[in-house]
């Protein structure tokens, strides 16, 4: 039985709105969601929700179309997996994936959503989902890599009421945080998502007693269809007639399996623009599986567009009718239940890369390069001076792809809004010691604009604990773009406190550590845009004297330097022109290599034996089931 909406039955009146009504609204609406964010920040514990700002708030009109947000509305995909009633005062929650069609993509995002009512007519919805820092299950941080279904990551909670009246109904809250690690921070972290969702109802509410409800209404019908036409344009004038295809690869699953195939073709008919991902590859039997939701796709389609074509475009949810995709059940991007997601971000920040190489093959000049697709995660846990348990969560920064307008940021990330957790906040919350904190020199791709630069982590660990880290990119390259070169690849390494050394996976649970031990953290950086024997000589000289690029990189540039390090013409000039004849300068792509050639040399390049074939059972699974 579908959710049941309870409200009055109230005509909806036709009212014409002029167009500084509209501009009113809308910034209300656009403000509302910034406060809403104000509030999470500052109210949850999470370090992962108030530091680093891993909360996204939308607002939606009555049908559950984001007007306002960032990753698509969770309200229909909600609304289909709950059975119970919607009234006034409600506060819906969920955590399962699942069960609000990959509105959420695992099980420590928490969702809430809260129906906005004035007088007793639904007239949008608030919602909000975060990243709590532990749900239980099998590893501190309750994204373990070892494992094959969603119940041996955490407590999943199915969709439900958490608030009745505008209170929390106490019983379920309790039997919730009973199953975290760290109960007094989730309890903090709901009740600011709450919070925040009921700012947002208080604000929607206000604009329409201030401008009246069907005024409102009419406002986001407007907005809404404003934001279709524009789109409309754009995929009538800056999207080529032929079809197009790009694919790449998440590295490894944990598992000893990899690389995974992401693939997508788009094709252009009648006004709408179709993606399919059919030779996608089948879903992980670990956790690096990605429920990837339509809105949230259409979402990532739609920014692009805007982003390139025309930033003047209001972004919501207007446009979706106009863009279809097809992803088969039991591949990597549509796994069935209870298939395990936990580590689903190298696979959901992949598609980031996938529809940038996909978008951009025909118009490569307003393309970026791959860059640092990922926030890679490093958890340390263990037992303080009082037997407290204690759990650290990182999320490390790299760098950004060299794009049309200029070099990629250094030690940055492409998540939107993710902020860098300060190493003296680190050190003043867990048992650690930042003992290097730097750029990675000749890390970002050399091109006409460089990419970004990878960071350097050094963890200085002051208590015995556990260590998980989730990354990727260690096998496969951030391609560059037009004459651009890859940026370098991630790597782990842990320096224990006897001397020894060992290199590391990207994905491993629970490595020991002891105290004074060392885990060398090196993220990857950005793909480079452009031909980089057209870089500025100078630029590049001062690069190296500011420690971004070293004397034997600047070669990568065509540029040679004397003992002082300023430029010598003469010889940059020689070295240009050699380099030049071998250059292929009608190649959009730079991957560094092919997949075959990566993993016969795996071992070689990166001291990992190469991960085996990924399974591929698709056909041969039972629906319900996970391979």
């Amino acid at each position: 039985m579908p959710a049941r909406i309870i409200q009055a039955d109230v005509p909806r009146a036709e009212v014409k709105v002029d167009a500084i009504t509209l501009d009113i609204i809308e910034n209300a609406l656009q403000n509302a969601r910034t406060e809403m964010e104000h509030v999470v920040f500052r109210a949850a514990m999470s370090t992962v929700i108030r530091d680093q700002r891993d909360a996204f708030p939308l607002i939606t009109d009555r049908n559950g179309s984001m007007v306002v947000g960032q990753f698509g509305s969770p309200v229909a995909g909600f609304l289909r997996g709950y059975h119970g009633t919607v009234e006034d005062g409600d506060v819906l929650l969920t955590s399962d994936p699942y069960a609000c069609q990959g509105a959420i993509s695992h099980a420590n995002d928490w969702l809430v959503i809260k129906p906005i009512y004035v007088d007793n007519r639904l007239v949008g919805w608030s919602g909000i989902f975060g990243h709590v820092t532990d749900i239980g299950g099998q590893v501190p941080g309750s994204e373990p890599i070892n494992v094959s279904e969603i119940f041996e990551e955490g407590i999943v909670i199915p969709p439900l009421k958490i608030c009745r009246n505008n209170e929390f109904q106490a019983d379920l809250l309790e039997l919730i945080l009973h199953n975290c690690r760290v109960p007094q921070y989730n309890r903090a972290d709901i009740t600011a998502l709450v919070a925040s969702v009921s700012l947002a109802a208080r604000r929607v509410i206000e604009i329409c007693q201030r401008f009246g409800t069907d005024t409102y209404l009419q406002t986001c019908d407007l907005l809404l269809d404003r934001t279709k036409r524009a789109v409309a344009h754009l995929i009538e004038t800056a999207i080529p007639d032929d079809t197009l295809y790009f694919e790449d690869y998440v590295c490894d699953d944990g598992l000893g399996f990899g690389p995974y195939r992401i693939a997508c073709t788009m094709q252009k008919r009648n006004g709408k623009l179709f993606f399919d991902f059919s030779e996608t590859d089948d879903q992980s039997p670990g956790s690096i599986n990605f429920y990837f939701n339509d809105e949230m796709f259409k979402m990532f389609v739609g920014a692009y567009l805007i982003k390139i074509f025309d930033p003047q475009i209001i972004f919501n949810a207007g446009y979706y009718d106009l863009i279809e995709l097809e992803i088969p059940e039991g591949s990597l991007l549509r796994p069935r239940r209870p298939a395990a997601l936990s580590c689903r971000n190298a696979t959901l920040m992949r598609t980031f890369d996938v529809l940038i190489g996909l978008l951009g093959q025909r118009t490569p000049k307003l393309m970026t390069a791959a860059g640092y697709s990922y926030a890679p995660y490093m958890f340390y846990s263990g037992r303080d001076a009082m037997a407290k348990l204690f759990t650290y969560f990182y999320a490390g920064m790299g760098g950004i792809p060299g794009r049309p307008v200029g070099d990629g940021h250094d030690a940055s990330t492409l998540l939107p809004s993710m902020f860098n957790l300060p190493n003296e906040f680190s050190e003043s919350y867990a048992p650690v010691i930042i003992d290097r904190f730097e750029l990675v020199p000749d890390s970002g791709g050399p091109g006409l604009h460089r990419g970004g630069n990878g960071v350097l982590t050094v963890f200085q660990f002051l208590k015995e604990g556990d260590v998980s880290i989730h990354d990727c990119r260690w096998l496969t390259y951030p391609w560059g773009v037009n004459g651009g070169m890859p940026g370098l690849r991630g790597r782990k390494m842990m320096e224990r406190a006897d001397g020894t050394t060992e290199v590391l996976p990207a994905m491993i649970d629970r490595v020991p550590v002891k105290p004074g031990d060392r885990l060398h953290f090196i993220s990857w950086g950005g793909g480079g845009w452009g031909n980089p024997l057209e870089r500025d000589p100078a630029l590049v000289a001062l690069e190296v004297r500011r420690g971004l690029v070293t004397t034997d990189g600047a070669r990568n540039y065509g540029v040679v330097l004397r003992a002082d390090r300023s430029v010598d013409h003469e010889a940059t000039a020689s070295l240009r022109r050699q380099m030049a004849k071998s250059r292929d300068n009608t190649a959009i792509f730079d991957r560094g290599d092919d997949i075959a050639h990566l993993l016969e040399r795996c071992l070689e390049e990166t001291g990992l034996a190469p991960p085996k074939p990924p399974v591929r059972a698709r056909k041969a699974v039972a629906p319900g089931v996970a391979a």
